[in-house]
């Protein structure tokens, strides 16, 4: 039974939840194996043609004032934001898996070590996959700043971080809102799914976050197909724009998209990033959830050139939607 069920949320049932938008959605086992067979029968994962950027972060300006974003790899975000240090989805272990030894294997370490991390004030994660809820991280980041991180969740996946001796913790479903400190966060919804094994589908919740500051705001998507729901978020929080734009800066994932047949309804392509760029009401946005870890079909170093594709097709300027190198910082533009 879904402790948190509640029959007037569609997103909600009692055994879980669930995506409103795509009812027949689920690849079942046979689907996945017809997919491994046909990727090992075409050579895929296709090899990169390049390895995926890195530079040298700038470790005493990221720890500084300015409002920034820093790319450590994948959905791994710095975020300096209304005076405050906000990571999303801290993955610094070497696979994406329960496994030290099998599973999805990093092909670039993380941007920033974990013992180089300034300290970090709040924590967002997504959801409850290996590749964004990593248990020896969050528990590092803990134990480093005394549990005075708090850790911002959907429902469910707070009962598992506090397994795992993380009490300051608050969990939100979707439309929900918290406030620390002068940042007010909100849990929106997303297109996707949830499990850490083979018996807990869905019993943790998914989400995206929209953040406000004073004077600045921030989307961070998670993981997400593309959806209604970009715009659903964009008129609900519409009071809050300024000047047409709800967004400042938008943290959006354009990887893990082949074969869409398996991916459509939960992780965008690039062209799709780029619309929701647009329907979120974004001033700018930066690429996640590529070129660290080969989940899918695609090259690892595909992402990043088809979303310069679409961002031409879009008529963004070259600024407007960016893939950081792994380490690369966004600065806010000075006023």
């Amino acid at each position: 039974m879904n402790p948190y069920y509640d029959p007037a949320k569609t997103h909600h049932t009692p055994d879980g939840f669930r995506d409103p938008d795509v009812e027949t959605g689920r690849a079942t086992l046979r689907d996945i194996w017809e997919w491994k067979r046909e990727a090992r029968r075409e050579g895929k994962p296709h090899p990169p043609g390049s390895p995926t950027p890195r530079v040298a972060p700038d470790l005493v300006r990221i720890a500084g004032a300015e409002t920034s974003a820093t790319f450590i790899g994948h959905s791994t975000v710095l975020l300096r934001i209304g005076g405050l240090t906000v990571m999303t989805d801290p993955v610094f272990s070497e696979r994406a898996s329960p496994f030290s030894f099998l599973g999805p294997k990093r092909f670039v370490p993380p941007g920033i070590a974990l013992d180089e991390l300034p300290p970090i004030d709040v924590v967002l994660i997504s959801h409850g996959h290996y590749d964004h809820l990593d248990r020896t991280s969050v528990r590092h980041i803990n134990r480093r700043f005394g549990g005075r991180t708090l850790f911002v969740v959907p429902l469910g996946v707070g009962a598992l971080l506090r397994r795992w001796g993380i009490s300051n913790v608050v969990e939100l479903d979707w439309w929900e809102s918290h406030s620390y400190r002068g940042l007010d966060m909100t849990l929106t919804p997303a297109r996707h799914w949830s499990a850490r094994s083979f018996n807990d589908r869905n019993r943790m919740l998914w989400g995206a976050f929209a953040i406000f500051a004073e004077g600045f705001s921030c989307y961070f998507a998670g993981d997400s197909g593309y959806g209604a729901h970009f715009g659903e978020t964009r008129q609900r929080l519409k009071p809050r724009e300024r000047n047409g734009v709800l967004f400042d800066l938008a943290l959006m994932p354009i990887g893990a998209y082949e074969p869409r047949r398996i991916m459509k309804d939960h992780h965008m392509n690039p062209e799709e990033a780029v619309l929701a760029h647009q329907d979120i009401g974004a001033r700018r946005s930066i690429a996640i959830h590529w070129g660290c870890f080969q989940l899918t079909d695609e090259a690892l170093d595909e992402p990043p050139k088809r979303l310069a594709e679409a961002r031409v097709a879009a008529g963004l300027a070259v600024d407007d939607f960016v893939a950081l190198p792994v380490g690369g910082s966004w600065w806010r533009p000075s006023a």
